[in-house]
């Protein structure tokens, strides 16, 4: 975890002007990576969504856990297999998803967030059938979806009635059966379905760097060139890719941050520099 020095009445000057243009805008934050497995980062996260909520923002979390995934896995005996990097989810896997992500995760940082007054309702992809997804078949990975539709309904009620919503990345198919979601990718989904004003990724690493550092700044047609010329590669593709099509569904601005630095989500938005990188359309 990393402290940045700061002066914390500079801090809220400058955040003035933010807090006021971002009233009422909706954010979408996608919380995974280390942040969720050191106390002192999870008790910022939650103290950070709820006074964006308290503040007039409409924030929505959409949260990972694969890493507790595969330790109940482990303590289950059911083997964790990886296809290309990426989680192979059969009958057993599949209900240990369900488990961590849609139980003891979500309602963990429900709980939190709850904690400072957050007024937090956590549910999954699930309920009210509102992601809906077909079988991933790119790869086969077993009982992975791709998302062909998010009913934003739900969350909107929600968030007109001052709840901030957890979501677990689980989705339905048209006939009933259950599957893993790519949190990056439902991240991304349920900020283009609610046209949200920003979409923010907490992650393991300052943002998206070449070899001259972090790059700060991205526009849609940077970005598919550096994921061509191999500058974005491995975990961060799926996070890129996502944030594009939430761009192109109308998300105004994605942000790929260090989740690892406390309060990251307050200096990315509150102030002029911010801390990692920001994606626009042009």
């Amino acid at each position: 975890m990393t402290k940045p020095v700061i002066r914390k009445e500079d801090v809220l000057i400058e955040a003035l002007p933010y807090i006021q243009q971002f009233e009422e805008k909706t954010f979408v934050i996608k919380y995974g990576g280390a942040v969720m497995e050191d106390e002192q980062l999870k008790f910022s996260v939650a103290q950070d969504v709820t006074l964006l909520r308290k503040i007039g923002i409409n924030v929505v979390v959409v949260h990972g856990g694969g890493k507790e995934i595969t330790s109940l896995s482990s303590r289950l005996n059911i083997e964790t297999k990886f296809v290309d990097g990426q989680r192979y989810t059969d009958e057993a896997t599949r209900d240990v998803v369900q488990m961590v992500l849609a139980g003891s995760i979500n309602k963990d940082i429900v709980r939190r967030i709850n904690m400072h007054g957050g007024r937090a309702v956590g549910f999954s992809g699930i309920d009210a059938g509102f992601v809906k997804v077909k079988k991933y078949n790119k790869t086969d990975l077993g009982l992975v979806g791709d998302i062909v539709d998010v009913n934003p309904l739900l969350i909107k009620n929600l968030l007109r009635e001052k709840y901030l919503p957890v979501i677990a990345p689980i989705g339905i198919d048209e006939i009933g059966t259950v599957y893993n979601v790519n949190a990056d990718i439902a991240a991304g989904a349920i900020a283009g379905a609610l046209d949200a004003s920003k979409l923010v990724y907490l992650t393991d690493t300052e943002g998206v760097k070449s070899k001259d550092g972090l790059i700060r700044h991205l526009t849609k047609e940077d970005t598919e060139k550096h994921i061509i010329e191999g500058t974005i590669s491995g975990g961060m593709i799926p996070k890129v890719e996502s944030a594009l099509t939430a761009l192109e569904s109308g998300v105004q601005k994605v942000h790929i941050i260090d989740g690892r630095v406390e309060h990251a989500l307050l200096l990315e938005i509150f102030t002029k520099e911010g801390i990692g990188t920001e994606i626009v359309s042009e």
